[in-house]
């Protein structure tokens, strides 16, 4: 996957920038992560232990620990954005809103705030972290977080995904379930998303 990535993207470049609003992204979101779903699946045997598929046992505490890793992902984002600008490297932001794309638009921003991250938590802090945890917890949390932030693609952009993939592998380990990071990975989609087409 990280080949694939990086790979499309030198040879094609950024995508259109109009991507959001055309339906074929949609699809191909929901057949491409539908296709990593299925190989997860069998790779983990089917095993819900190993996805971490489950709700955390603590409330309150998991509150907590989303609230401090999400003021620590945006610290680290406005500080390395100071230095780096980063622009819209990934190339999924519109230059601006076109009402008429909207059903489009909102199509992909439910596969991407929905469906994405419960096949990219899956992936990587449920079976992904669960096969690295063996070698030691924080082994663990940076090479899923570094991981994660390859199969991107991105150059520029790399340090803040893979921190943010780092955090949420830190909240699997905390609450041992990845509904806490699907939750994170969410909103944080949702913020980008809505501020591309309103900032």
């Amino acid at each position: 996957m990280i080949a694939l990535a990086y790979a499309d993207r030198a040879s094609s470049g950024k995508p259109d920038p109009q991507v959001l609003y055309e339906w074929s992204t949609a699809l191909g979101g929901l057949i491409q992560d539908g296709i990593v779903l299925m190989l997860l699946l069998a790779i983990a045997g089917f095993n819900a232990r190993l996805l971490a598929l489950r709700l955390p046992r603590r409330f309150w505490r998991t509150v907590g620990i989303l609230a401090a890793a999400l003021v620590a992902i945006y610290v680290f984002e406005l500080a390395y954005t100071s230095f780096v600008h980063v622009g819209n490297e990934q190339g999924l932001t519109p230059d601006r809103w076109e009402p008429r794309h909207a059903l489009a638009y909102v199509a992909n921003a439910v596969v991407i705030c929905t469906w994405v991250p419960f096949v990219e938590e899956l992936t990587y802090r449920g079976l992904g972290y669960s096969l690295l945890a063996p070698f030691g917890r924080w082994p663990a949390i940076v090479a899923v977080g570094l991981l994660f932030g390859l199969a991107h693609g991105l150059v520029e952009s790399l340090p803040i995904i893979a921190i943010f993939g780092c955090v949420l592998a830190w909240i699997r380990s905390r609450t041992g379930s990845v509904v806490p990071g699907m939750v994170l990975h969410a909103a944080f989609n949702v913020v980008a998303l809505v501020a591309a087409v309103t900032l």
